[in-house]
């Protein structure tokens, strides 16, 4: 599962900017982006959570693998890097409240509300992932310099998984231009070499866990098709 999250992870999170990348990156041309083609940025957005949440596997593979040799650095860095996605995964529960409400409030009704929570989102005075949101920058540097120091990825693969470090965080933040893309790439330069590695060099699952796999990917689709509406 962790090869396969080293792969999947930064390459769904690479589909999902490229998916938005014609959009302005801030929150307004975003929604009209919504308004205008729902279907293409429900699956932009879609893919970027889906890879944040497959990503927490990927590092933690990772930061096992440096904790071998340099275990505070594999420690901190995978903690940090974990909160992170964590505090995007909760921004895409925003994105995705603000994209139907658009539906049933109309675009600028939802501009005028997107504006209103940044701004109230800046007068909070404590909130957990108001807190934990320097961890998606600092947590991936933290995470590089300890896969460097433990060898656990040579020095490019290593500065390509620090560039993690440039990509935008907030509610409704599309993709910038280079910045997501450099961002991305240099995950996918990271990390999917080490998975593929990883692959090739495993035991070969069993039939038992193919199976179970099997069993967990038709209740995920069954789950999608006769979710209760509303």
């Amino acid at each position: 599962m962790s090869a396969v999250a080293l792969v999947c992870g930064p390459v769904l999170l690479l589909t999902g900017v490229l998916l938005r990348v014609r959009f302005h990156f801030f929150f307004p041309d975003q929604l009209a982006a919504y308004a205008s083609h729902p279907t293409l940025i429900t699956a932009a957005y879609a893919c970027f959570a889906c890879g944040n949440i497959v990503l927490c596997a990927a590092v933690m593979a990772l930061a096992q693998r440096i904790a071998a040799t340099e275990p505070l650095w594999g420690i901190w860095g995978g903690c940090l890097v974990i909160a992170g996605l964590f505090t995007r995964t909760f921004q895409f529960g925003t994105d995705h409240l603000a994209f139907h409400l658009t539906d049933s409030q109309g675009l600028q009704a939802m501009i005028d509300a997107i504006d209103g929570y940044y701004l109230a989102w800046r007068e909070t005075v404590w909130h957990p992932f108001r807190t934990l949101s320097g961890t998606a920058f600092f947590g991936w540097a933290v995470l590089a310099i300890g896969a460097y120091r433990s060898g656990a990825l040579g020095a490019g693969r290593s500065v390509a998984l620090a560039l993690m470090s440039m990509l935008a965080l907030g509610t409704l933040k599309g993709t910038q231009i280079p910045q997501s893309i450099i961002a991305t790439g240099g995950l996918c330069v990271a990390f999917v070499p080490l998975g593929i590695s990883m692959l090739r060099g495993g035991p070969r699952p069993s039939s038992r866990a193919l199976i179970w796999l099997v069993v967990i990917i038709a209740g995920l689709a069954l789950g999608t098709v006769y979710a209760p509406k509303g």
